[in-house]
């Protein structure tokens, strides 16, 4: 009989380098499943570190397989760290997604660095990770896989939106679970607040004294990506490419710039939700703090916008993806051929086991 009850830690860094999420979480599965975050910290980069993932896509493939094995060593303090502060003596699994250094999809290459045997060795705790790979290799995405967390854990809304790094939203259409890539967010916003001395817009004041440049918004709205059909997934490689040379040729005023990319952020994010009506948003992610971008986003919808409580807006990438590990440990689907685009559904990732 399958094990209905699991203490795991979750493990996430995203694209917007905020540091490492760690999330110790008790799935139950009864007629539904249930969850219990009991503890949740975010640990920030150090300057080394921000630089080095930063930086990581102008690095060959063999200097990335360096930077991996000391990024595992790095990550595996952190997580050392968490389980000795929290003194945690009954862990199922570390489910730990790792940070993505490459994602090119349409190559089926993905990338995550951090995801090595050594995690189960020194930690001496099973291992759940590396999640993207195997889709890739089915010939999906690789991503969003957060879609089936959002079913199964937050099945009460009709859609649920994340702004981290990227947005990325899932829904059910047709009976089946759909999600995908929206806009780039705070990659952007803060690569430019960063210029002001800032780690990101608090509340999005900033954003909110600047001024819309139109001609730079109609060009960010036509970007080709926005008319693609889902499956469909960015990354910062995206970004560099169409994104940042598109706004430094209008050498606008920092305020100005985040404006217009909070408007054009607003404007996507609306059109995707605008789908449905009289729907409800669930809505988490390090964007719903900026208080500017909400307020523009509920200009542009009639839809109702809900935010959750904080553990669930800060900590929700961290918690599906343990609850990612917890179907892997079961031998059920985590991903879905109906968001990724592969070939099958599956149960994806690499288990590993400390020595004996």
């Amino acid at each position: 009989m399958a094990k209905n009850k699991f203490k795991v830690i979750g493990v996430m860094s995203g694209t917007s380098l905020d540091g490492i999420d760690l999330v110790y979480v008790i799935f139950e599965k009864g007629k539904q499943w249930q969850f219990d975050i009991v503890y949740s910290e975010t640990v920030a980069y150090p300057k080394f570190w921000e630089e080095q993932l930063t930086g990581l896509v102008a690095n060959t493939f063999e200097e990335l397989k360096v930077i991996d094995v000391a990024y595992t060593k790095y990550i595996t303090g952190v997580i050392g760290d968490f389980i000795k502060k929290y003194n945690l003596n009954d862990i199922d699994a570390v489910c730990s997604h790792g940070h993505t250094a490459l994602h090119q999809p349409e190559k089926k290459l993905t990338y995550q660095i951090g995801n090595l045997q050594m995690l189960a060795e020194v930690l001496g705790q099973k291992v759940v990770c590396d999640f993207r790979v195997q889709d890739v290799e089915y010939g999906g995405q690789g991503a969003p896989l957060v879609p089936i967390g959002d079913k199964l854990l937050f099945s009460d809304y009709d859609f649920c939106l994340n702004l981290g790094g990227f947005a990325n939203i899932s829904t059910d259409e047709n009976d089946k679970r759909i999600a995908y890539d929206i806009c780039p967010v705070n990659i952007v916003l803060n690569h430019y607040v960063k210029q002001l001395g800032f780690d990101y817009d608090d509340s999005g004041t900033i954003a909110a004294s600047g001024s819309v440049n139109a001609e730079l918004l109609d060009k960010l709205n036509a970007l080709g990506f926005y008319k693609e059909a889902y499956p469909k997934s960015l990354g910062l490689e995206w970004v560099k490419v169409n994104i940042f040379p598109l706004i430094d040729a209008f050498q606008l005023e920092i305020k100005d710039i985040l404006s217009t990319f909070v408007e054009h952020i607003a404007i996507q994010l609306a059109a995707e939700i605008n789908k449905k009506e009289l729907a409800s948003v669930y809505v988490t992610g390090g964007g719903v703090y900026n208080a500017y971008l909400i307020e523009r986003l509920k200009h542009y919808t009639n839809n109702t916008i809900l935010i959750p409580e904080n553990a669930i807006v800060e900590f929700k990438e961290a918690l599906i993806f343990g609850f990612l590990g917890v179907l892997k440990l079961r031998n059920e689907n985590n991903c879905l051929q109906s968001v990724t685009g592969a070939n099958r559904d599956h149960s994806s990732g690499k288990i590993y086991l400390p020595e004996k």
